[in-house]
């Protein structure tokens, strides 16, 4: 059985200046969009995106998932604490980041993108799918940096179930890096093979919302509940999991559409 190291959650101290863990793993995930993002268009050059598009859209994506992001946690899972304490709304470097707000977000922002450079919503969505996924790996390790988002309690003969101090004295699920791998390195590892061929409009996309969906379902099972907005739901399912279903809907019926065929 193994004990979280209680990381120091600022890095590095400037001065008055406190660089944060969590920071960074944004910092990261921002920088893999750039250098995967080059890959990318490299190997997909029909595609016909530029790498100062690109940054562009980086510009674009950093706005969306951290406005979306805080207000998703805000609204969907916190409500009754940030109305409470306003000021903390703005200490994102505390953590407290929702991926279905920043989706959200996200969405609004390539949206926003494409009506001023001229770019379809989904030739966007499909193209910016593969490289999304890292960057959740990268958050959900700062999450475990912060030692927030614990997972539910674990079989003590789990060689890898974890105490979290600042918890309780139960060995728990360590179910920030099993997001980590799940939604970020298995999913990122299945869209950058699909996205490496010619595919349908709006079907990367597709790929990326039922797999993240099915994915984070399943992952929420080892991980303690966030109290959501109506904390545990019907059929004893989370928040994050009820958000996760319209998701894979979404996902399904997107798919159809990409790879229907006319009438002969």
């Amino acid at each position: 059985m193994l004990t979280h190291p209680q990381f120091n959650p600022i890095a590095l101290k400037l001065g008055p200046l406190s660089i944060h863990w969590y920071g960074l793993m944004y910092l990261v995930a921002f920088v893999l969009f750039i250098v995967l993002g080059r890959i990318h268009l490299k190997r997909r050059p029909e595609l016909g995106w530029t790498a100062q598009q690109l940054d562009d859209l980086l510009f674009y994506g950093v706005i969306g998932v951290v406005v979306g992001g805080r207000l998703g946690e805000v609204l969907f899972f916190q409500p009754g604490y940030y109305f409470s304490h306003p000021l903390e709304i703005l200490a994102t470097w505390k953590g407290g980041m929702s991926f279905h707000g920043g989706f959200l977000g996200v969405l609004l922002a390539m949206w926003l993108y494409g009506r001023k450079h001229g770019k379809g919503f989904w030739q966007i969505t499909d193209f910016i799918a593969p490289l999304v996924p890292t960057g959740l790996a990268a958050g959900r390790i700062g999450n475990f940096i912060n030692g927030e988002l614990w997972g539910r309690v674990a079989d003590p003969s789990l060689p890898w179930a974890m105490v979290f101090p600042q918890v309780d004295t139960l060995p728990r699920h360590p179910s920030q890096l099993y997001q980590a791998a799940g939604e970020g390195l298995l999913l990122f590892a299945l869209l950058w093979w699909f996205a490496r061929a010619p595919r349908p409009l709006r079907a990367t996309s597709a790929v990326f919302l039922i797999g993240y969906g099915v994915l984070r379902f399943a992952m929420e099972f080892f991980r303690t509940p966030d109290p959501g907005i109506f904390g545990t739901l019907s059929l004893g399912l989370s928040t994050a999991q009820w958000l996760c279903v319209p998701m894979v809907l979404a996902g399904v019926a997107l798919m159809l559409h990409a790879y229907r065929r006319p009438a002969s």
